[in-house]
């Protein structure tokens, strides 16, 4: 895969771990509430689905990680384990704002830097 890709992936990984403190470790936080537009009356109820979610993009993350040490560092060809992150990612992204339209920017956020890394992948 080449090094720009590496670089995208690495930098997604880190944006999920960025996802995984909010959902996970910061959700009392009202603050929190609004970069995810839910109201503070809502966000009791799900603070449970949101630590799961949290989790859920902390071990994307990992797998980001270990793709890009493992073409990196390693030398080893990951590309699938990358491959499937970004897809993942971009997938996640795409039903995040078919879901709510108003969140367009949280899906940008998620999904444009591993959909430019596969975007550089098959034209690199």
């Amino acid at each position: 895969m080449p090094t720009l890709s590496l670089v995208l992936m690495a930098v997604a990984g880190a944006v999920h771990v960025g996802f995984f403190v909010m959902e996970s470790l910061l959700w009392s936080r009202p603050e929190v509430h609004r970069i995810f537009a839910v109201r503070s009356g809502e966000a009791d109820t799900m603070r449970f689905a949101m630590v799961n979610l949290g989790f859920y993009n902390l071990f994307l993350a990992v797998g980001s990680f270990v793709g890009v040490a493992g073409s990196w560092v390693l030398w080893d060809d990951r590309d699938e384990l990358l491959v499937f992150c970004a897809l993942f990612m971009i997938g996640a992204a795409i039903v995040l704002v078919g879901g709510n339209r108003k969140l367009w920017r949280g899906a940008l956020i998620q999904g444009a830097l591993p959909a430019i890394a596969m975007l550089v992948a098959l034209i690199g």
